[in-house]
């Protein structure tokens, strides 16, 4: 290669520090293996071999003496180097509030690269570290400087993150040290007297509530001056609302000073006295309780900043159980539905930059929940993102009694991020101001880059797991070190003292005032009184039934809908098998007047959508549909775009937002739920694949969807698809769990349907939009069908749809003509209904003797409903209960005693189904056709020996 050709064309010479770094890393890949790298490498590798060979120009050289004093060798081992203290030099750092620092790592070493002190004096500074300060000179001084930079109380993990743009403004955040914003001594003097007002909180706590749960903040102080400091740097960057999202430990002091609940509301809690004459008739705080309630460090509670200074904006503490993690999925949901306008067709419009998540975890939940990673995948779906969740675990290297070698398999808690590509910086909580930086690049890295920052804040636990536990009893060493450990307030203080910002006269002034604000809040609470127990009382709309709504629409607007539905632009071409049952949908309504059931759930969407209610659907195949029922997203077969008729509704005046989920139920229900509580005018139906998938989310349906408004006044309206029904596909596919919402059944808690017609499911749809402007608003369970889509049975007529409602009761037509005839009441629900209604239309015999109702809605329990029908069989001997599932499962235990308190007299509740089972349904098709068939039979045969 001649100089003139090296000059002209050369392209090692671009590179310097971190990037020649880089590319001398692809190089040692690409030697065992050229595919393994970019292919843009590649050729790069493959034309101009390795970049470790610098000319002249490169090194900045002019002294042919410099030059041979410097070999290329020498300068590649230097770059190597400095490149491993960017990698391994968070091994070396002092994040550990109890260990100090020490050279724990050989390749930090100069002799391990061949190197000596004079070998780095003639190397340039900038070949190292380019981002360098102006004070360093050449290659001994940058790396001196790299080693100070790596090692500190703050430490970085970067080299997981592929992007290159993004990696190169880390890294030059970090070694420029643009991430140390210059801190005023008031703004210093305000942080130590926050941390007096954290410290002092917890031990106001722990001296007059003796005894008593806190999830003490005590060894993580600074997780409330950093909470301070995301929150005032996202209003400042034009975020509304702020989002968070954390479990038990530390939340009574972010409550108290995040939130600014008051003093006296918390002491009052503890207090068990009365509370409600203290909450503030108007102020920045929102306190919701349910009636039935919830612990004091469950609550959640919201705050309202209307500083003149600052955009006005809501800070949120999502209520969360002890579920510790799960709340993530749905804060990420309300800060969703904070972005998103929905006030006009299509897609909603989104803007990031209008609310902001804040997720604190715990160190040994967050690798140990694996909802965590659920939610951390939806960081940068379509359907999911939020331009940017600050993630910060709340480190104190335990969990309840057991220590991180035995609750995670990585080194760091936070290794999970790495596999999302995800910036760490771990930062040691003991340094008030290296946290603050922490909080500095995270904010600027989402204000850029609109993705996840994680914040590892290392600190310990004062006390044990509660402050009832010893903790010396299963870590003595680690406990006997803390009782001699100097608080951060402490260590913060006397570092300011030093420094001669602060005299120790201020500092005693501000522990007092902190001291008389306690105790003057605490005069506040009204003493306890003697305990009296007193019945919970519930609101007025529990029990009280739903309202009587509308839910019928014209026709000329049905078919007009329908018109829209099946049209598409000229250009768009759709997949030929799909028009062709389009076009059959369009025709069977138009020219028959028959509604299937996907076609009843898509007018049922458009005419919601005209309304004024937004829509959002999501699901593992939503767009499309599990049974290839919906299409309500078609794709052009020529170029792969997509186009849905319900963003094109002439007359819509709401959003439509439909998206394919990952393949994770739990996070994505939370997600969901999350977004209604948060967006209560919009229809949000989650839909599972098959149902027995949601029984991957438990824990929301439990804690959240069926409990939420009893403990903490929560209100959703969220819609459930949940795909059931026993057709011999083996026991994963065949139950939805229809038991489990039923158990959860009680207080209004939720309605529970399974529907057997077209007109039905669009009814019901119509009557949950409408339902979610009004305070009897509740979730809606249902269970789907699967091979029923496509049964003749369940197709509705277009007068069903106009002139119809919802009916939680149907009667099998064509019997119970003669009721004074009936002897045998069958009561059914869902897909068995169905196979009954098959059966009889094929039976030649008279039926007189029996009645079959399909129980539509199972929650709430149609009892006024069944009683007036039951008053007209005379002649009824018994009452039989029909279902598909085992005996242990589906509606039974629920049904059974709800129908016995309406029998009458003498006349017996009987069972006919599958015998109880562990597993919900048989493996092989042909025992379930006999099963079946018998549970059928026996339902449609009458004993005449009875």
């Amino acid at each position: 290669m001649s100089e003139g050709t090296n000059k002209r064309n050369y392209p090692w010479e671009n590179f310097h520090g971190p990037n020649l770094g880089y590319v001398m890393e692809q190089f040692d890949l690409y030697k065992s293996n050229p595919d393994s790298v970019d292919i843009e490498l590649k050729e790069m590798f493959d034309q101009w071999g390795s970049p470790s060979i610098i000319s002249n120009q490169q090194i900045g050289t002019t002294d042919n003496e410099t030059m041979n004093a410097v070999s290329m060798k020498k300068v590649a081992e230097a770059v190597k180097l400095v490149t491993n203290i960017r990698r391994y030099g968070h091994l070396n750092s002092s994040i550990y509030p109890f260990e100090s620092t020490v050279e724990k790592n050989e390749f930090l070493r100069l002799e391990e690269y061949d190197l000596t002190e004079e070998d780095l004096k003639h190397i340039p500074a900038h070949l190292l570290c380019e981002d360098a300060p102006a004070y360093v000179t050449n290659g001994l001084e940058a790396y001196q400087y790299l080693k100070e930079v790596y090692k500190s109380s703050i430490a970085f993990e970067f080299s997981h993150v592929h992007n290159y743009e993004e990696k190169t403004w880390l890294v030059k955040m970090v070694e420029s040290g643009d991430i140390f914003r210059p801190v005023t001594n008031e703004k210093r003097k305000a942080m130590l007297k926050r941390l007096t007002e954290v410290e002092g909180f917890e031990q106001y706590l722990h001296k007059t509530f003796v005894g008593q749960k806190r999830f003490s903040i005590e060894g993580l102080d600074m997780l409330v001056p950093i909470l301070d400091e995301l929150i005032s740097k996202a209003v400042d960057a034009g975020s509304n609302t702020i989002n968070i999202g954390m479990a038990h430990r530390g939340r009574l002091n972010v409550l108290a000073h995040v939130l600014g609940k008051p003093y006296e509301i918390i002491f009052s809690e503890f207090q068990h006295a009365p509370n409600k004459e203290l909450v503030p008739s108007e102020g920045s705080i929102g306190i919701n309780y349910g009636w039935s309630g919830d612990v004091k460090y469950h609550l959640g509670a919201n705050k309202q900043i209307t500083e003149e200074s600052k955009v006005q904006a809501k800070v949120t503490l999502a209520n969360n159980p002890s579920h510790l993690e799960f709340i993530d999925p749905i804060v990420e949901g309300y800060t969703r539905a904070a972005q998103e306008v929905r006030t006009e067709k299509g897609y909603p419009k989104l803007n990031v930059n209008e609310a902001m998540a804040i997720l604190i975890h715990g160190d040994a939940a967050f690798p140990g929940e694996g909802i965590v990673a659920e939610t951390l995948n939806l960081n940068k779906l379509t359907g999911y993102q939020t331009g940017g969740t600050i993630h910060i675990i709340a480190n104190n290297m335990i969990g309840f009694t057991t220590e991180s070698r035995d609750s995670r398999s990585t080194k760091y808690a936070s290794d999970l991020a790495k596999g999302y590509e995800i910036p760490i910086i771990h930062v040691n909580a003991d340094d008030p101001e290296a946290c603050i930086a922490a909080v500095y690049i995270a904010m600027e890295y989402r204000k850029k880059f609109k993705s996840d920052f994680l914040i590892d804040l290392i600190g310990y636990r004062r006390f044990g797991h509660n402050e009832m536990d010893e903790p010396a009893m299963t870590q003595p060493k680690l406990y006997e070190k803390i009782r001699k450990h100097p608080t951060v307030r402490q260590l913060y203080g006397k570092q300011l003292e030093n420094e001669g910002v602060i005299k120790t006269e201020e500092i005693e002034n501000i522990n007092n005032e902190v001291q008389t604000a306690f105790e003057t809040a605490y005069q506040k609470v009204p003493k306890k009184k003697d305990s009296v127990s007193h019945e919970i009382k519930l609101p007025k709309f529990v029990n009280n039934g739903l309202p009587e709504l509308k839910t019928a629409i014209p026709k000329d607007r049905i078919l007009e809908l329908n018109n829209e539905l099946v049209t598409w632009p000229e250009n768009f071409s759709v997949f030929s098998k799909l028009q062709r049952i389009l076009e059959r949908r369009a025709k069977a309504l138009s020219e028959e007047g028959k509604v299937e059931w996907a076609l009843g759930e898509a007018l049922a969407f458009a005419s919601i959508l005209e309304d004024g209610t937004p829509i959002r659907i999501t699901g593992q195949d939503s767009q499309r549909g599990t049974f290839a029922q919906r299409h309500i997203v078609l794709h052009d077969v020529e170029n792969g775009n997509t186009y849905s008729p319900l963003h094109r509704l002439k007359d819509a005046k709401a959003s439509f937002a439909v998206h394919n989920s990952p393949l994770s139920e739990g996070s994505v229900i939370g997600f969901e739920y999350g977004y209604n509580v948060f967006a209560p005018e919009t229809l949000v139906l989650w839909e599972a694949q098959y149902g027995d998938f949601a029984n991957a989310a438990q824990v929301f349906f439990d804690q959240f969807i069926a409990a939420g408004r009893a403990k903490w006044g929560q209100k959703s309206g969220l819609v459930m698809l949940l795909p059931h029904g026993f057709e011999g596909q083996g026991p994963e596919h065949s139950s939805g769990r229809l038991e489990r919402f039923l158990q959860l059944a009680a207080e209004d808690s939720w309605q529970v349907a399974n529907l057997t017609s077209a007109s039905q499911y669009f009814h019901i749809l119509r009557r949950q939009a409408d339902l979610l402007k009004r305070e009897e608003v509740r979730p809606l369970v249902i269970m789907t069908p699967k091979s029923l889509l496509r049964n003749p049975l369940t197709v509705s007529t277009i007068n069903e749809l106009t002139e119809g409602e919802f009916k939680p009761i149907v009667e099998q037509p064509g019997l119970g003509n003669s009721p004074e005839k009936v002897k045998r009441l069958v009561l059914c629900s869902g897909k068995v209904s169905i196979d009954l209604a098959d059966k009889i239309s094929s039976m030649n015999e008279d039926l007189d003797w029996v009645h079959v109702l399909r129980v539509e809605e199972l929650y709430p329990f149609p009892k006024k409903i069944i009683s007036s029908i039951l008053s007209k069989l005379t002649s009824l001997e018994e009452i039989v209960w029909v279902q598909e599932e085992p005996q242990n499962m589906g509606a039974w235990t629920f049904i059974d005693s709800k129908l016995r308190e309406i029998t009458p007299d003498g006349v017996p509740v009987t069972y006919i189904g599958r015998r109880r089972r562990q597993s919900p349904a048989e493996g092989d098709p042909n025992i379930h056709k006999k099963d079946q068939e018998r549970i059928l039979t026996e339902a449609l045969t009458w004993n005449n020996e009875k």
